[in-house]
């Protein structure tokens, strides 16, 4: 039978991490070219941010800037700059662990556009959101000139996507160091930046952005089922006693082979 090309692709993707989870490797053996020139492109454009500092407050998202001033362009140009150092660096480290997957699985144009998608998408969700919070009697008009900046709600669009392609795998985070189900990712990720830092400088609406627009791409594509559906929590359940039943039956092998070695070396001594 004939195999299209993202199938093909997506074999060889499995195929590669397969052998990689067999042993104790950390992030993607193989990095693709569109993430190392998404990389190359958030860094120059850091850099440039300190080179001539008017490109922040020109390219930041401020929604007053966006629907009254007509910088239309800041939902696009937002999501290559940021705050710091480790601002960078976090979502960095992020598409490259979890965006290379993608890419090899999607390929470089479909995995550019999604990428786009999700933080252009996530950029005009930011400027609108405080319009509709001045509904509220205190409402704070300050929240119209809040500058932001930053790729996050791209990358929460590639977590996204990579949870939901390959729901089972499981993750391990560096810190707390917790495994859990890739299902899980997106919610895991939101509990701590809420909870963990409830007074940080963090854009969860741009965070819920990126996964709103990522999971309206996915569902159009059929890709984005519902994780708690009584199918889905069935066939988990399943899969759960499966596993389990496996590590017995192998702890009693375990058990059985370290009794017959005993009694092989008692008879040989």
């Amino acid at each position: 039978m004939h195999e299209g090309p993202s199938t093909q692709a997506h074999r060889r993707q499995s195929q590669v991490y397969g052998r990689r989870q067999q042993g104790l490797g950390f992030g993607p053996p193989v990095t693709p070219p569109i993430i190392k020139q998404l990389m190359i492109a958030n860094a120059v454009v850091f850099v440039a941010q300190y080179l001539a500092p008017g490109v922040l407050a020109l390219g930041a998202v401020t929604p007053i800037a966006v629907w009254q001033g007509g910088y239309l362009w800041q939902p696009f140009t937002y999501m290559w700059l940021h705050g710091s150092f480790g601002h960078i660096a976090l979502n960095c480290l992020a598409l490259w662990m979890f965006g290379s997957q993608l890419a090899m699985a999607w390929g470089p144009q479909r995995f550019l556009r999604y990428y786009l998608l999700c933080g252009v998408g996530a950029g005009f969700i930011i400027a609108s959101w405080p319009y509709l919070t001045l509904i509220a009697p205190s409402a704070d008009f300050s929240v119209l000139r809040t500058h932001t900046v930053g790729a996050s709600g791209a990358i929460y669009g590639v977590l996204l996507a990579y949870s939901l392609t390959w729901p089972d795998r499981t993750i391990m985070l560096i810190f707390p160091p917790i495994a859990f189900r890739a299902i899980w990712l997106i919610p895991a990720l939101f509990f701590m930046t809420i909870f963990f830092s409830p007074g940080g400088n963090i854009s969860h609406i741009g965070h819920l952005g990126g996964v709103l627009v990522g999971w309206i791409y996915m569902r159009r594509r059929n890709q984005a089922g519902n994780p708690l559906s009584f199918k889905q929590i069935q066939y988990r359940w399943r899969r759960w006693r499966m596993r389990q039943r496996l590590r017995a039956v192998r702890q009693e092998d375990h058990q059985q082979q370290r009794k017959q070695n005993d009694r092989n070396k008692k008879t040989f001594h």
